[in-house]
């Protein structure tokens, strides 16, 4: 019973390590690249967007606020807004 116990934990501990989580992050567009779909900001954090995002609305060095999914190591845009 103990085996199975561990062996359970485990399991459930690995399981969570993979869900994604929603979050929110505001920064300064350092580049933008509307070809590969993707934005960073001024801090190095690159994201992700879909193609339903259209990201030729913003440009280099406006202020924004994404949310985002993350799982792992990706990071996808949900909405985009710019920041006031």
């Amino acid at each position: 019973m103990r085996m199975f116990t561990c062996a359970a934990l485990t399991s459930a501990l690995m399981g969570a390590a993979t869900v994604a989580y929603a979050a929110d992050a505001s920064g300064t567009i350092k580049n933008l690249n509307a070809t590969a779909d993707t934005i960073t900001f001024d801090n190095g954090s690159t994201y992700m967007a879909p193609k339903s995002v259209n990201l030729t609305n913003f440009k280099v060095g406006e202020k924004v606020t994404v949310s985002y999914t993350k799982s792992g190591d990706k990071m996808d845009i949900t909405s985009i807004k710019p920041t006031t």
